[in-house]
């Protein structure tokens, strides 16, 4: 059970960070690049980190960042393909590389917010 958890976790960061991914390329993407703050859309891949840490029972930052890298590629060439490329190859790259820290971040949120609740209820 333990290690379906683990693959759990894996292939639901997988599956987020794709549609995090494709949501922001085609529905929010021009809206923040219209505001002049682009970067921005980056904060929506703490949702895919958090919830993959959820549902990793071990290694609750380690799963979920696995599930980013393997899904790199993918978006990598969603980009490419079905868009037409307005950056460079190695800037989507780098804006990839930086959504994979953002859902790592998110791992470490939830990792952080549940260390605390479990510290409270120890307490009270």
């Amino acid at each position: 059970m333990r290690s379906e958890r683990g693959w759990a976790g894996v292939i639901c960061c997988f599956v987020l960070f794709i549609v995090v991914c494709v949501y922001l390329l085609f529905h929010v993407g021009r809206a923040l690049h219209d505001s002049g703050h682009p970067e921005l859309g980056l904060l929506f891949f703490v949702i895919p980190g958090a919830v993959a840490s959820f549902f990793s029972a071990n290694k609750r930052v380690l799963l979920p960042l696995v599930g980013a890298i393997l899904a790199t590629p993918v978006c990598l060439v969603v980009m490419r393909v079905w868009l037409f490329a307005e950056r460079s190859f190695w800037q989507e790259l780098a804006w990839l590389l930086s959504a994979v820290f953002w859902c790592a971040l998110g791992a470490l949120c939830f990792l952080f917010i549940s260390a605390l609740m479990n510290a409270k209820r120890g307490r009270g």
